[in-house]
């Protein structure tokens, strides 16, 4: 289920496209109060633009300005929408969003495309393990595109091991979709309770929100933990409640691949010039054919490198590398700049950490400031004395480590609760 325009050429991908941006600017000049203003002050000729090398003459629009007009940038009325989301809010407040008839179909389409592209099939039986509440789009979009694709479809929602492998164990799905530090959970549930781990039938999960593969894209030390003890192949996909899309990973686990007909991707750097091939940047993206609130070259606050050459799967169209980290949440520490992903790989290589959160803080100087809070079976001096040695071989510096208790780190997650597993924690 390859979509024929992501086998075409890359011209002809970007003549495609081309033809969709201009409708989609006509239909945000005609629609939106955000970006009507937005041209008329600017003086923007939308006619002006004939290619997307002329994405540049456009305006860019932060997560800021929609916090600010989050009411302008929809382009409906409140008759015209039947389901309303909001993004997580994990760097600041929660964005509202609102989806048409026209577009929960093309989230389920978007979410159908996705899930064939990591292999899955209209016979094949897939284990929700998200939420489908509390607003979150994720958990929706994938529900209706597994509807979509003609899965069977069992939704059991997050947490609860036991009934987890309740499931597993009933109707053998082939397929998870989880969050990655949640299958070590089933794992340890399946060794304390003699349940063979490669013997119940799943053999993907379908993972999200978390980093599963380092920049050349070999296993994350968190997939390697999950790998070492289940057989199972793991699948990155990347996507927000901004994009309407997705970018998953095919059998090539070479990045997520893009979607033409629904995105236009950039990758821009801070003076939101692009970067040149192969260079970091801040993903920026222009949705295609949404109804309700459209967006016009968003800078998503994540940084990536973007993959260009053709894939082995036969997809012509570009990838989107593992997620160096948000471009607010670098950190300048003792002379090297580094990103909490990188923090959090190095804390997935120990077993023996059962919970880590990483705060980033301002010191008394002004200068940035890492505390690593652990909840650990072992805090032994040699333990830490490991721990660090594993800091300065990965990242060249050592954060200050804090142990806590169970209750301690409960105290914590349930002040900045989130719908996201949050292992990052910005206070400064």
């Amino acid at each position: 289920m390859i979509p024929e325009i992501e086998q075409k050429t890359a011209a002809e991908i970007r003549a495609f496209q081309t033809k969709k941006l201009k409708k989609q600017l006509a239909y945000l000049q005609a629609h939106s109060p955000y970006y009507q203003q937005i041209f008329q002050q600017e003086k923007i000729d939308i006619s002006d633009i004939h290619s997307l090398e002329d994405l540049g003459k456009l305006p860019i629009t932060t997560k800021e300005d929609l916090l600010q007009n989050n009411a302008d940038f929809f382009c409906v009325s409140t008759e015209k929408i039947i389901d309303y989301s909001s993004t997580s809010g994990t760097t600041g407040k929660p964005v509202n969003f609102g989806m048409t008839e026209n577009d929960l179909e093309r989230l389920a389409y978007n979410e159908a495309i996705s899930f064939a592209c990591a292999g899955i099939k209209k016979t094949d039986t897939v284990q929700l393990m998200t939420t489908m509440d509390r607003r979150f789009m994720a958990g929706l979009a994938y529900f209706l595109g597994l509807r979509k694709l003609g899965a069977a479809v069992i939704r059991t929602g997050s947490g609860i091991p036991a009934l987890q492998w309740e499931s597993i164990l009933s109707h053998r799905p082939k397929y998870l979709i989880s969050v990655p530090s949640f299958l070590l959970k089933l794992i340890d549930y399946a060794e304390k309770n003699n349940i063979d781990l490669n013997t119940c039938g799943v053999k993907a999960a379908i993972c999200i929100g978390e980093p599963l593969r380092t920049q050349d894209f070999k296993l994350s030390a968190l997939a390697k933990r999950i790998t070492e003890k289940w057989n199972i192949q793991l699948f990155s996909t990347y996507a927000s409640t901004e994009m309407c899309s997705a970018f998953t990973e095919c059998e090539y686990f070479k990045g997520g691949h893009q979607h033409p007909e629904l995105i236009i991707t950039e990758v821009l750097d801070d003076n939101n010039q692009p970067v040149k091939p192969g260079e970091i940047g801040e993903f920026t993206i222009t949705t295609l054919g949404v109804e309700a609130l459209p967006l016009l070259r968003y800078k998503t606050g994540d940084l990536v490198k973007l993959h260009e050459e053709p894939c082995e799967c036969g997809r012509n169209t570009p990838r989107v590398g593992p997620v160096i980290g948000r471009a607010k949440q670098m950190i300048k520490y003792k002379g090297t700049t580094l990103f909490p992903p990188a923090i959090h790989n190095v804390l997935n290589q120990f077993e023996e950490i059962l919970k880590h959160l990483i705060f980033l803080k301002t010191n008394n100087l002004g200068l940035d400031e890492v505390v690593v809070k652990i909840l650990s079976e072992d805090m032994s001096a040699e333990f830490i004395e490991n721990l660090k040695e594993a800091f300065q071989a990965k990242i060249r510096v050592i954060p200050n480590i804090e142990f806590i208790t169970s209750t301690e780190m409960n105290k914590i997650l349930q002040t900045h609760k989130n719908r996201k597993p949050r292992w990052v924690i910005d206070e400064r």
